[in-house]
């Protein structure tokens, strides 16, 4: 149940993001998530994909820096504390969140949130032990 997220660096110049996302539209891939982090010389551009190993090897073959990731995507219910019922279920069971970031979909009610964590295994356990619905490459692919 773990997603495959495409990580790119990028140079924190004009240019760099417009010329990733029109090389992964010219070659069909379809963008279904992202979050970028910055500095003031680079920044750290994190997508779902529809075909991450095709965007690994366009992005690669192209010459950028890119790596492949496993994160978790999650369904949260989207009401007010929603997010705060899962971030309490993986603080009662010791785990570290190191990023997340919004889905641009949404699927049955649930907004949908993208986990970076140390170990995504054991917190796939923890979240589907308690409820939690996390979603499967293919259905975050398809959304």
């Amino acid at each position: 149940m773990k997603v495959r997220q495409i990580s790119i660096f990028l140079e924190n110049k004009s240019g760099r993001l417009a010329a990733v996302t029109r090389l992964l539209g010219e070659n069909d891939i379809n963008i279904r998530a992202l979050s970028i982090a910055d500095t003031t010389d680079f920044g750290i551009l994190r997508l779902i994909v529809n075909e991450p190993e095709k965007a690994y090897d366009i992005l690669k073959r192209e010459g950028f820096t890119v790596s492949v990731t496993d994160v978790i995507a999650v369904a949260v219910h989207d009401r007010p504390g929603g997010l705060a019922e899962v971030l309490a279920i993986l603080e009662d069971a010791g785990m570290n969140i190191e990023y997340l970031y919004a889905f641009t979909g949404k699927s049955a009610g649930d907004a949908l949130v993208i986990f970076r964590v140390e170990d995504p295994d054991e917190a796939i356990g923890v979240l589907t032990r308690n409820g939690v619905r996390v979603l499967a490459n293919g259905e975050v692919r398809g959304i």
